[in-house]
């Protein structure tokens, strides 16, 4: 037998004791003059009925209490399906029980359903952002072209920024696809055994003619490693990371790539001598939206979803990714992924 049911045990047994001793003292208040069977007997009655009376009571006023619960969860339902999430409720019932455990609970889901709702509207909110500004200069530009006081030099430049602006929303619309493609679970992942090396030599050669145009050093040291993952996501992580690095780095500046096995993972180190990021920043860059130098000029800005991209990849493949950086003194990623 366990405490519980002691202390059950010894609760019941104090409170007869203290109903009899309740009735026999009504007994002697009475003052009746009668026999002492009838007095026996009439004590035990009216314990008995002090019993049935403060029971009742207790029971009424729990039910009460636990209606009044009832109907504030049930009123909070009401709100949450309003899409009104901020909501708690607060009990002090004094110790732990099914009910305590309910109201826990429920509290737990408004907060996550809060945080969601938080999230979704922050997205939408960046989303309708970065959309709204290429649409701006698209149709401010147009009509624009439609005067016919224009050169042929200034239709053109107005037609090329019509056009970079058209290609950003295309890949802003194909990295919102593809980051709710990683971030659901039908995207395909199949993985296989490849060469870590000879993937990220090959991004590096094809991107050839854009760190040549800024004259920039490729400092390379790639042993042969293996791994086990999805090829075609794994080639997204190495093409995205390096593109930064040749974008945010300056004319006649460096970018180092090396690849090592250390134990049994794959250490990918990609460092550059670009503007850098601030300390700040560090902590946000893999968020969605996020762009770490607001000042930038807009031929390098980003949608701010490349790194949302590559951290999303290198989780579902069970590695980590780092990222140490000091301003104007360049920026180092490193990533760590199990061999097998």
């Amino acid at each position: 037998m366990n405490v519980s049911f002691f202390r059950r045990i010894v609760v019941f047994l104090t409170y007869t004791s203290v109903c009899f001793s309740a009735g026999y003292f009504i007994i002697q208040l009475l003052s009746v003059r009668i026999s002492g069977y009838v007095q026996y007997l009439a004590t035990i009655l009216t314990s008995i009925a002090i019993m049935m009376l403060t029971g009742y009571l207790i029971h009424t006023f729990n039910h009460n209490k636990r209606s009044n619960i009832y109907l504030d969860i049930i009123d909070a339902l009401r709100k949450i399906a309003n899409g009104d999430y901020n909501v708690q409720l607060d009990f002090n019932t004094g110790k732990k029980n099914e009910m305590t455990e309910i109201i826990s609970h429920f509290n737990h889901m408004a907060k996550q359903l809060k945080q969601m709702e938080e999230m979704r509207q922050e997205f939408i909110s960046n989303v309708s952002h970065e959309i709204q500004s290429p649409l701006t200069s698209i149709v401010g530009f147009a009509l624009a072209l439609q005067s016919n006081k224009l050169t042929k030099d200034e239709s053109n430049h107005y037609l090329h920024i019509i056009e970079t602006e058209s290609r950003r929303l295309s890949k802003l619309s194909d990295n919102l696809l593809k980051l709710t493609s990683l971030e659901s679970e039908h995207h395909p992942f199949e993985r296989a055994n490849c060469r870590l090396d000879q993937q990220i030599r090959s991004i590096i050669l094809a991107c050839e003619p854009n760190w040549l145009e800024k004259e920039l050093e490729m400092d390379i040291s790639l042993e042969k490693v293996s791994i086990f993952a999805d090829a075609d996501l794994m080639s997204q992580v190495w093409t995205n990371l390096i593109h930064n690095s040749i974008k945010f780095t300056q004319h006649h500046g460096t970018i180092t790539i090396s690849l090592q096995q250390v134990d049994d993972q794959a250490k990918i180190t990609i460092s550059d001598t670009g503007i850098g990021i601030s300390e700040q920043d560090q902590f946000h860059i893999f968020e969605r939206f996020y762009k770490a130098d607001l000042a930038r000029e807009r031929t390098k800005s980003g949608s701010g979803l490349g790194l949302s991209i590559v951290k999303r990849i290198i989780d579902m493949h069970d590695g980590s990714i780092t990222v140490k950086s000091e301003l104007e003194k360049g920026t180092t990623f490193t990533m760590l992924l199990p061999i097998s």
